[in-house]
């Protein structure tokens, strides 16, 4: 297997999980299927910190997330590499604020 931190063994991880289980054809890859998975993520994300759970616990829900996400790119057929990177270098663009006490980067428009 290819460098464990690689994105692209990580896809072939995640690719092998969609076929073991045949979630091309059992509805595994329908898109508002994975967006209800995803948002179940992160509540279960939310209850960690807020409920002051362990940090392993916040790690391997987040885990879940990110193997959702890896899923997603793959159900809806686009490279989430190439978007990273993309969205990265539009970010690095942008600039912040802070706003009630907390930092926010965003197209700030003065409406």
């Amino acid at each position: 297997m290819a460098d464990k931190d690689s994105y692209r063994a990580m896809l072939a991880a995640v690719q092998a999980f969609h076929d073991k289980h045949d979630f091309r054809h059992t509805g595994g890859e329908e898109l508002t299927y994975r967006i209800a998975l995803m948002a179940e993520e992160l509540g279960e994300i939310s209850a960690c910190v807020t409920k002051g759970r362990p940090l392993g616990e916040l790690a391997e829900e987040c885990a879940d997330l990110f193997i959702l996400l890896l899923g997603t790119a793959i159900a809806a057929d686009f490279d989430l590499a190439d978007a990273f990177w993309h969205k990265m270098e539009r970010l690095m663009q942008r600039e912040s604020r802070m706003i009630d006490g907390r930092i926010r980067v965003s197209e700030f428009r003065d409406d």
